[in-house]
């Protein structure tokens, strides 16, 4: 339950989805946008689109922010809990990355 709230007041103070969308169109490489989008879909309960942006971040530069997108996405499995769907879909996405 902590963790889904902490996640929620994150999210909160991200902004427009529109204009995080915008920035990307326009330059597909900026990992802050892409990461701040996925706060914002998680929070909107977009779980499969948050997790494919923090793993498009990861495939690109897997230690952006000191690995920000992997420990967000691990923060995100820990709210959703291990048996999810969206957990379990991403955490495979997430081994082929890391181990491939």
């Amino acid at each position: 339950v902590r963790a889904k709230m902490a996640l929620a007041a994150q999210a909160a103070a991200l902004g427009s989805p529109v204009e995080l969308e915008r920035r990307l169109a326009e330059n597909p490489g900026d990992h802050q946008a892409r990461f701040e989008l996925a706060m914002i879909q998680n929070a909107n309960g977009e779980r499969m689109a948050a997790a494919d942006n923090l793993l498009a971040i990861v495939k690109a530069d897997r230690s952006w922010n000191d690995d920000g997108a992997k420990t967000q996405l691990l923060q995100f499995f820990e709210a959703w809990g291990m048996a999810d769907e969206a957990t379990l879909a991403a955490r495979r996405k997430l081994s082929s990355l890391l181990f491939s």
